[in-house]
């Protein structure tokens, strides 16, 4: 099953969005937009900008988890992972966002 996006209205009334993979694991989370329509431009910088490897950051966090961000190339960030256990598995997670973030499957909640 291919990925999806989810797009949703955050609690503080802004939009956000998750990239799942055909599991229905989230594997990129945005940033908050101030509209719905900003919020589908950010899927569509996902959409072009996540099969190239250069838009990662691989990042770790304060606790020494691994994890990354996407980066148009302008060097905006349009979405975050959630934190790995391992580097491997942070790699693992960047392949799953490159080859599920052309989906055209967005789904609104």
């Amino acid at each position: 099953m291919a990925g999806y996006y989810v797009l949703k209205k955050a609690a503080n009334g802004q939009y956000m969005f998750n990239l799942k993979a055909g599991n229905h694991e989230i594997i990129l989370t945005s940033e908050t937009y101030s509209s719905k329509a900003a919020a589908q431009d950010g899927i569509g910088s996902v959409q072009k900008n996540s099969p190239t490897d250069s838009n990662y950051d691989r990042k770790t966090a304060s606790n020494g988890a691994p994890y990354f961000v996407l980066k148009s190339p302008n060097g905006q960030i349009i979405g975050k992972s959630e934190l790995y256990g391992s580097a491997s598995a942070r790699e693992s997670g960047i392949e799953s966002v490159k080859k599920n973030g052309p989906s055209d499957d967005i789904r609104e909640e």
